[in-house]
C-alpha cells in the first residue's frame, strides 16, 4: 500500500477474509496528509469519516468528493479501477471497507431484491451512494477504531464489528435505527455528546467530573451518560480509560519514553497505578510489552 510514512498517523490495512479488507486511517499530524492504495474494479468500496474532514480524490486529483464527519460513500464501478486516494485533514479519522463484489453478493443472497444494485439488471452497473451516518453506525465505527484487545483477539473482534456495521448500513427502518434512543434523534444533542468526547480527550490528564462535563456541553447529566454510552458503546470514563491506555501503548511503542514518563503523560500520579491499569487492559505490564516489541 502506497502511503505517507508519518510517525503520528495510524494506517492499518487488515484482511478480514479473502476479498474483504478493513482500512483504518488516522491523521495525528498538524498538517494534511495523503494516503493511497491500489483498488481494482472488482471491489466495492465503503468509506466512513468518523472525525473531522477528508477528501476522496480521483483521476489524479482532478476530481474530489468531500468526506466530512458523520458521512459515508459507497462506490462501485465494474468498468474501471478506482484507486483509493485520501487527502486527510489534521485529526481526521476514516474507516474504509473494500469488498470484492462476489464476496459482497454472498452477504445478501436471500435479500438481493432489497438492495437495488444487487438485483437483476443492476448487477453489472456502477453504483454511487452518499449517506449520513446515524448514531448506531457511529457507535460501531468508533468501536472498530478504538478497540484495545489482545492481538490474538483483534481479528475476531474486527470481523464481528464489521459485519455488524454492514448490517446497520443496509438496514431499512422508519426511524433509521435510532428508535431505541429518542434523545439522539436531535442532531444538536448528538453534537454535544461528540463535544464531550473531545473535551475528555483533550483534558485526559485532568478530566472534568461528569457533572462538570454535563455543564460544559449544556446537557442534563443523565442525558450525557445515556447518550455517550449509546454512541460510543461505553461509559464516559471507560472510554477515557481505553483511550489513555491505547495512547500509552503508542508512546511505549516509540521507545522514546520510559514507563514513568508515559504514566505522567496519560495522567497517573504514580507509575504503579499506571502499570496496574495497563496490565489489566493488555494482559502484560508495560515493561513486558516493551520487551515483546
Amino acid at each position: 500500500m502506497a502511503r505517507n510514512s508519518v510517525d503520528k498517523s495510524v494506517l492499518e490495512d487488515n484482511k478480514i477474509e479473502d476479498g474483504f479488507y478493513l482500512l483504518k486511517y488516522h491523521n495525528e499530524e498538524d498538517h494534511e496528509i495523503e494516503v493511497s492504495r491500489n483498488v481494482d474494479k472488482s471491489f466495492l468500496q465503503l468509506h466512513f469519516c468518523i472525525k473531522n474532514m477528508a477528501k476522496l480524490k480521483f483521476n489524479g486529483g482532478h476530481y474530489a468528493l468531500d468526506l466530512p464527519e458523520n458521512k459515508s460513500y459507497l462506490l462501485y464501478n465494474p468498468e474501471q479501477d478506482l484507486p483509493l486516494h485520501l487527502s486527510m485533514n489534521p485529526g481526521s479519522k476514516v474507516i474504509s471497507l473494500l469488498i470484492r463484489i462476489e464476496k459482497f453478493h454472498t452477504f445478501f443472497t436471500q435479500e438481493a431484491g432489497l438492495i437495488h444494485f444487487l438485483s437483476g439488471e443492476n448487477k453489472s452497473k456502477k453504483c454511487y451512494r452518499d449517506k449520513e451516518l446515524n448514531p448506531n453506525e457511529m457507535m460501531v465505527l468508533n468501536q472498530i477504531f478504538h478497540y484495545g484487545l489482545h492481538s490474538s483477539l483483534e481479528k475476531l473482534y474486527s470481523r464481528g464489528k464489521v459485519y455488524e456495521l454492514i448490517s446497520l448500513y443496509f438496514h431499512k427502518s422508519d426511524n433509521d435505527g435510532v428508535q431505541n434512543c429518542p434523545f439522539l434523534e436531535d442532531e444538536a444533542n448528538v453534537e454535544k455528546i461528540q463535544k464531550a468526547k473531545q473535551i475528555i480527550i483533550e483534558s485526559m490528564t485532568e478530566p472534568p467530573s461528569l457533572t462538570q462535563l454535563a455543564h460544559q456541553i449544556n446537557l442534563p447529566l443523565q442525558h450525557l451518560k445515556d447518550g455517550f454510552k449509546h454512541i460510543y458503546g461505553e461509559t464516559v470514563f471507560a472510554y477515557l480509560l481505553n483511550y489513555k491506555m491505547e495512547y500509552a501503548r503508542k508512546l511505549l511503542t516509540t521507545r522514546k519514553y520510559n514507563i514513568t514518563e508515559v504514566s505522567f503523560e496519560v495522567g497517573y500520579s504514580t507509575p504503579s497505578h499506571f502499570i496496574a491499569a495497563f496490565k489489566k487492559k493488555f494482559g502484560a505490564t508495560p515493561k513486558r510489552y516493551m520487551s515483546s516489541l
